[in-house]
């Protein structure tokens, strides 16, 4: 068999093109590498929508129809929802009790997430657990590699110290040490010139029309120094081009050598890239629009998934069980 991974994503309803390249690209080569496990994190993302659940559950569906539409494989992944293995808060409650309350708040994502999030009321026992649960869904299924981007790896390093710590307390080699598997790509930037992300409210979704991502993209800030087309510009200072670099690699060195000749002015260079991006997710964007009229194959996707799962975290549990004498 081949060494085994899991991965989960918060369900916050559809994905934005930051998602594909930061994750789900990486998810869909690794399926056919690895014994894979990819979770829908609805816990998780109670951590921040406790107060708001009327789409919870609509959420589920838009992002595991994105899952789908992308190209992850059912027979060949097991894809399931967090909250249908109730496993995973029973084995947390346990890490809970063995980790430092320090380690939790020395995290740097959660320090992050405070001041970003400062709207909300996210001051909880359960946000700042959060990476305790990650561990639990992690180590659940015995999982050597956990694929994240840059800004998840002290997360994952928690989990191996909890990892540790466990091993260490109860003298008995229960769990493995995960390792991680980095995307080459880190986050993508977003409309506005920040990080790609829905909190940000400035993101382009695999579910826009072409109007939507023309919009979005019109309002994109290129070279603040071009007043003319024929102007010198500066491509790598520009959102524009970045996204150019990751989405458009044909044109891409065209492009550059033409905006620093001044031959390409910033609207045209924003037409390509609205073409691109169109063209690129324009089948995704169709077969989503398929597997969301079907709700009941979403759901039967996810119950075959837990049900997979389920018999390994029950296997798990006993053996922490036994080990805690609990």
């Amino acid at each position: 068999m081949n060494k085994r991974l899991v991965s989960g994503m918060r369900s916050t309803g559809k994905l934005h093109i930051g998602h594909y390249k930061g994750a789900l690209e990486n998810w869909l080569k690794l399926q056919d590498e690895y014994d894979c496990f990819y979770f829908v994190a609805d816990w998780h993302a109670l951590t921040t929508k406790y107060m708001d659940l009327a789409d919870l559950q609509n959420d589920i569906l838009e992002m595991l129809a994105d899952w789908l539409a992308l190209g992850l494989d059912p027979l060949k992944t097991t894809i399931f929802k967090q909250s249908s293995v109730p496993q995973h808060a029973e084995l947390a409650l346990l890490l809970s009790f063995i980790t430092p309350l320090s380690w939790l708040e020395r995290c740097p994502t959660y320090k992050e997430q405070l001041k970003e999030l400062s709207n909300k009321e996210i001051s909880t026992l359960g946000f700042l657990g959060y990476p305790v649960l990650q561990t639990a869904d992690i180590i659940m299924y015995n999982a050597s590699y956990v694929p994240v981007g840059e800004d998840q790896q002290p997360h994952v390093e928690l989990s191996r110290e909890i990892v540790r710590r466990f091993n260490y307390l109860y003298a008995n080699e229960t769990f493995v040490e995960p390792q991680t598997l980095l995307t080459q790509t880190p986050r993508l930037i977003g409309v506005d010139g920040r990080k790609m992300s829905k909190s940000y409210n400035n993101s382009i979704y695999l579910s826009d029309s072409e109007p939507e991502i023309t919009a979005k993209v019109r309002q994109m800030v290129t070279d603040p120094s071009r007043i003319k087309v024929s102007d010198p510009g500066h491509p790598e200072v520009c959102s524009v081009f970045y996204l150019h670099e990751i989405f458009n690699t044909e044109e891409v060195d065209e492009i550059k050598s033409h905006c620093k000749a001044g031959k390409i002015g910033c609207v045209a260079c924003k037409k390509k890239l609205v073409k691109v991006l169109v063209e690129q997710f324009a089948e995704v964007k169709e077969k989503r629009e398929d597997f969301l009229k079907n709700p009941s194959y979403l759901q039967d996707v996810l119950a075959q998934g837990s049900t997979q799962a389920s018999k390994i975290a029950a296997e798990t549990l006993e053996k922490v069980r036994n080990v805690m004498k609990v």
